[in-house]
């Protein structure tokens, strides 16, 4: 226990030292960009793991097995990620304008409130944490009945979850695709990262061999595509419509870091559609790595232009990062779900989990 009691006072130090860098609401804004990277990871890799359950006799016949195990690693964060949204609640007064702004209509005055948003973020998190623990462990048979209800019920709270937390944040931009936008870049996310963490599989052998890493890239590319398009339809949407307060919200979040990161992660969304023409291993990771860095990057430039009025990344975003990461690394041993550490003890035996 001295390592996760160290990695908790390098956390709690960092985020002093964040405090600092950037002010009150400026470090809560750059916390919460590093608690929704944090989040992502879990979340994101929920959806893929449920249905990847309902086919599981077919992922598995196509080597997925290790890439399932690194996802559910990542779903097994989620505990710890619900218990360092902690400060995000009590930093709701300095983060979000509804709480001093009068509300628009008689359901805006009822439900932004902050007992009230305290109370659904809660719940949220809870759900997310009922559907990780549930998931955590392969079940016996794949069904509809299992399955079906819990991607249901991942989108409705992503949806809310993302409109109360990010969206309300910076009220400019009134989008419908936000909420399913931002789950498929904690997707992206997730399985990028799972690339990273997976075990290597066997190449596989026989008649119905594919290329060593178009099982894995495959997915990559088509959550990139779609996160892509629904980014080009929002956008669309505000170029067409030309409404003043959602073109400030664009404008807030371009410059040239902005239209760097914009162009940085198309090229990687080309360049992961051309690798499929010549899939490989290293080059999976390759990819994998720079979506895991763009998506990461898109957390930040949701949330800090809000605050800041233009994207630019600052002492305080590293600072919050990092404290973060070793926050998760402190409390993960000790809030890591049981079915995690039955899969961790089979492994270090050489049993399957």
């Amino acid at each position: 226990m001295r390592r996760p009691a160290l990695l908790g006072l390098a956390g709690l130090v960092l985020l002093a030292v964040c405090l600092l860098a950037g002010g009150w609401r400026g470090a809560a804004a750059s916390y919460l960009a590093a608690w929704l990277v944090l989040l992502a990871l879990p979340v994101g890799a929920l959806p893929v793991v449920i249905v990847a359950e309902r086919f599981g006799k077919r992922v598995r016949e196509r080597g997925g097995i290790e890439m399932l195990a690194g996802l559910r690693r990542l779903m097994a964060l989620m505990p710890v990620a619900a218990v360092l949204s902690l400060p995000l609640l009590a930093a709701t007064p300095l983060l979000y304008p509804w709480v001093s702004a009068p509300a628009r209509t008689p359901l805006a005055a009822l439900w932004f409130t902050v007992p009230f948003f305290a109370i659904r973020a809660i719940v949220y998190l809870a759900a997310w944490t009922w559907l990780a623990l549930r998931f955590a462990k392969p079940f016996d048979a794949p069904g509809e009945g299992r399955t079906v209800p819990a991607v249901g019920l991942h989108a409705v709270v992503g949806t809310l979850f993302v409109t109360d937390v990010v969206a309300s944040l910076d009220p400019r931009l009134d989008s419908t695709l936000l909420g399913l936008l931002v789950m498929t870049a904690w997707s992206g996310l997730a399985f990028a990262a799972a690339i990273l963490l997976a075990w290597e599989e066997p190449e596989p052998v026989g008649r119905g061999r594919t290329a060593p890493g178009r099982g894995r890239l495959v997915p990559l590319v088509v959550l990139l595509g779609l996160w892509a398009y629904l980014h080009f339809v929002q956008f669309l949407i505000v170029w067409s419509a030309n409404l003043p307060p959602e073109v400030t919200w664009y404008f807030a979040r371009g410059g040239w870091v902005g239209r760097a990161l914009a162009v940085v992660a198309g090229a990687i969304v080309v360049l992961a559609g051309l690798a499929t023409l010549r899939p490989g291993r290293p080059t999976t990771r390759i990819l994998a790595g720079a979506a895991v860095a763009v998506h990461a990057l898109e957390m930040f430039w949701l949330i800090t232009p809000a605050v800041r009025d233009r994207f630019v990344l600052r002492p305080s975003d590293v600072l919050a990062a990092a404290a973060v990461a070793c926050l998760a690394a402190a409390l993960r041993p000790v809030l890591r779900p049981r079915a995690d550490r039955v899969a961790s003890d089979a492994r270090r035996a050489g049993r399957p989990a």
